[in-house]
């Protein structure tokens, strides 16, 4: 869908500029933009590959691993319908992991893998589970103590102090995450509250059936 929005736009952009006489100037953006883009992913390269290389160091000396036992207990609080040992537990570590130091790009990957091992406890392929809801919410909303992307944007294009913006970047992420637990518990409990009551057992005897509505499936 997202292809589909993106190609609409690039032809309205062409189309309005043959119309109004500035297929040159529309020329002339895109190639400009294009150049910008490749400049900055340069830049963006460098800081990324810097803090993936501390990360891939701090995992090989056990760093990782004792964040992710400190973490266990939040994330099992967050995730409570999701079994102890299950693998999604580990990829959804290693996600928030990653959205801390603000390496977005880094934490996609692990995201994708843990909605992939929540998708295998989803009774119903069709409808997202709560837990699924949460890791949604959880990513989009991450605190992020240094945000390395943001950093390394800032610095290529000539900022003079590309840093000064991990305080505000940390308190807002803080809040963001603050409301997305809230709006998660509280939905959780209304789910609870709308539940159906679960109905016992038939007592019928053995080849009869129970009085009342057939059962639907």
């Amino acid at each position: 869908m997202v292809n589909w929005i993106w190609l609409g736009m690039i032809g309205l952009s062409v189309l309005f500029g043959a119309v109004n006489g500035r297929v040159q100037q529309v020329t002339e953006a895109a190639f400009s933009g294009a150049q910008t883009g490749v400049t900055v992913c340069f830049g963006l390269i460098s800081i990324l590959v810097f803090w993936m290389g501390l990360m891939k160091i701090a995992e090989a000396s056990g760093i990782v691993r004792r964040l992710s036992l400190l973490m266990a207990p939040v994330v099992r609080w967050l995730f409570p319908d999701v079994p102890k040992d299950h693998p999604a537990l580990g990829y959804i570590l290693s996600n928030m992991s990653a959205n801390l130091l603000g390496l977005g790009n880094a934490a996609t990957p692990m995201g994708i893998r843990a909605m992939q091992e929540l998708q295998k406890l989803n009774s119903n392929p069709a409808v997202a589970t709560p837990a699924m809801c949460t890791l949604l919410a959880l990513n989009t909303a991450s605190i992020t103590i240094v945000p390395t992307t943001l950093i390394a944007i800032r610095m290529n294009f000539g900022s003079a102090h590309p840093a000064d913006i991990i305080g505000p970047t940390l308190l807002a992420t803080a809040i963001s995450t603050g409301a997305a637990i809230l709006a998660d518990r509280w939905y959780r409990r209304r789910e609870k509250r709308g539940a159906p009551p679960v109905q016992p057992p038939s007592t019928a005897a053995p080849g009869r059936h129970a009085a009342g509505p057939p059962a639907s499936f």
